[in-house]
């Protein structure tokens, strides 16, 4: 990309000089696209196929995209553009940026605490994915018949016999009259791939295919990563792109099938009357607000290696509007598959649908089986999913190396960036190994039940108040007009400072109205399991009181009132990372000859005052934009 003064079209303010509009120490994207596609495969991710298409079917088809979009308009997109904004502008991670208000930087801790979490469990998703692709290359899918030695006798397969009408009533019988019957996949997934054992306390033994296959992920991550978003922002090109290319092959192969059409229509087909039930706006705005992946800190970190003067304005709105769209095409590919498996065997759509990991590892490679060459479709679908998950994986891991960077640094740790991604992999790879027992699946869904679910909205939540009413509303304006070259418009204005709160409030006490202890199918995660989730939701939040309480008790100040005050205030080193951008409340009060010099100024403004007394205050970089999708 050209510097900003040769493209005003991105953002650069008119009239300014030129400027070299990018951070050599710690990088930018390679192009404006690098960054877009990214964002975009952090938020598509697994929830947008397995999750949304079901919670659409499940609240009113059609009727719940309304609700959908306005929480979009009013939620997502608001939040999405403050997160971009706030990275870009101080080029910091989820850490650096509360410069803005050091006391609140406890946030930025919970942020990471979050991602920590949701990285380790989200790749043993991949891990999963990974093993079900590799298996699909062969002639005949396992999970085909019911002649296998782990199957049961209650195993009914739709292949099995060639089915005849009667045997095919016989089997909807089955489905209808009694919990018995497990389809070969069902018994192949749960006996075979996972061997579950009873309990979550009962780990059994570790999965050896699916600890190598959970192996084989890091590897792949850590590789798309070595360089940062040099690297991974060429992988992009093909991670963000693919998915769409084998919905559209499932999509078309889909619709083509008998009782397609039955599946799509349960799908969409309106039904008005749940409008007025708040289950179903709950539901659409936890739907907008997870799947974005606003609080997880990487769409700050994602926007730290933006140019100063990139449009993320513009941006905000493609990538949110490209996340729904694509929530919204999954579910076509989804359901025309399950109307066909619905009809083959005689039997209503809700019998056959399901969502999470049921969805993606029992239901779906079900269906495909009644398909000629279902080997294909297996592995073009599988493929999708590992792409998916990966494009949200990079962006979770990176947020934590950069916020680790730019929180220490000094130039010894920039120059070693790539031994930190490794041990950050390392780490994520040995604490993902439990997920692989026995026992793995009961960890993972309370991982992802607890660990991203109502702290996510507590975290939003406390950073629109820090930005909007501690460093205030007027002061973020002027920045963005710094920026952008315009200031935010007044929709924007007035949703980040009364509604997007609003329903952020209003998701938090859906949450907890609609709570219901964790369960597995038939299994009812015990008292002690539950208490280990909350815990693993306090870890991210308890941050931000610990640290306020930190900050303000080493603050200057003879009261309490004086600590406070110092302790909100932003940062003398708060502000645009390259010195020729900081003009107005921000230029420096020295000479700018020394300012070719200062590039990147530590989160340590003491170690800066000790190694250059007469060089401007430079600014460190970090920042996090990228979108995820909702929980699993």
């Amino acid at each position: 990309m050209e510097p900003a003064c040769l493209a005003p079209q991105n953002g650069a303010v008119p009239g300014e000089r030129s400027k070299q509009d990018k951070s050599v120490k710690r990088g930018n994207w390679g192009n404006q696209i690098e960054f877009v596609l990214t964002s975009v495969g952090y938020a598509v991710g697994l929830g947008n196929v397995w999750r949304f298409p079901y919670l659409c079917y499940r609240n009113g088809g059609g009727a719940f995209m309304f609700p959908y979009f306005i929480m979009l308009v009013f939620c997502g997109i608001p939040l999405f553009f403050m997160e971009l904004s706030f990275g870009q502008f101080a080029s910091q991670g989820c850490l650096g940026v509360w410069r803005v208000s050091p006391m609140f930087k406890g946030v930025g801790y919970g942020m990471m605490v979050v991602s920590t979490y949701i990285g380790i469990y989200y790749n043993v998703v991949i891990c999963i994915a990974f093993y079900y692709f590799f298996v699909s290359m062969t002639r005949v899918l396992p999970w085909t018949y019911c002649s296998n030695a782990w199957n049961t006798l209650d195993c009914v397969g739709v292949l099995d016999g060639n089915l005849s009408s009667h045997a095919a009533v016989n089997l909807t019988r089955l489905f209808n009259a009694t919990q018995k019957r497990t389809s070969p996949s069902k018994e192949y997934w749960r006996r075979y791939v996972l061997n579950l054992s009873d309990d979550i306390g009962n780990l059994g033994e570790v999965r050896l295919p699916l600890l190598g296959c959970l192996g084989v992920s890091w590897v792949v991550v850590f590789l798309c990563l070595i360089k940062g978003v040099k690297s991974s922002g060429k992988v992009v090109y093909f991670t963000a792109t693919f998915p769409y290319v084998v919905l559209t092959i499932l999509f078309v192969r889909g619709i083509t099938l008998e009782g397609a059409l039955t599946g799509i229509m349960y799908y969409l087909t309106p039904q008005w009357d749940k409008i007025l039930d708040a289950k179903v706006w709950g539901d659409a705005a936890s739907q907008i607000f997870y799947s974005l992946g606003c609080a997880w800190g990487g769409l700050i970190t994602m926007a730290s290696y933006n140019k100063f003067h990139n449009n993320c304005y513009r941006d905000s709105i493609i990538i949110s509007i490209t996340n729904c769209a694509t929530s919204v095409y999954a579910g076509f590919v989804i359901f025309s598959i399950l109307g066909f498996m619905a009809n083959h065997l005689g039997v209503d759509i809700s019998k056959v649908a399901d969502h999470g990991p049921g969805l993606a590892f029992v239901a779906y490679p079900e269906a495909l089986t009644l398909l000629p060459i279902s080997p294909l479709w297996s592995i073009l679908f599988f493929f999708m999913l590992i792409l998916l998950g990966l494009g949200t994986q990079f962006c979770l891991l990176e947020t934590l190396v950069t916020a680790i960077v730019d929180e220490v640094g000094n130039e010894w740790i920039i120059r070693r960036k790539t031994f930190v991604t490794l041990g950050v992999a390392v780490a994520g790879f040995l604490l993902g190994i439990p997920l692989t027992t026995q026992a793995g699946i009961y960890w993972l869904l309370l991982m992802d039940n607890y660990a991203a679910s109502f702290s996510l909205v507590v975290i939003s939540c406390i950073m629109c108040v820090a930005i909007m009413y501690i460093y205030g509303h007027r002061n973020y304006f002027k920045d963005i007009e710094m920026m952008l070259g315009f200031p935010p418009p007044l929709f924007f204005q007035i949703c980040w400072r009364f509604i997007s709160p609003a329903i952020i409030f209003f998701i938090l006490v859906f949450t907890v109205i609609q709570y219901r202890p964790i369960s597995y199918n038939e299994y009812v995660y015990p008292t002690w399991a539950i208490s280990i989730g909350f815990l693993m939701a306090l870890s991210s939040v308890i941050c931000i009181p610990i640290y306020a309480i930190y900050k303000v008790c080493h603050s200057e100040g003879d009261t309490l009132l004086e600590r406070l005050k110092n302790a909100t205030k932003a940062s003398k080193d708060w502000g645009p990372a390259l010195a020729e951008h900081r003009s107005g409340r921000y230029a420096p009060a020295f000479s700018p000859s020394t300012e070719s010099h200062l590039e990147v100024q530590p989160l340590h403004p003491e170690k800066a005052r000790n190694e250059a007394a007469a060089a401007s205050p430079a600014q460190g970089s970090n920042g996090s934009a990228h979108s995820q999708d909702s929980r699993l």
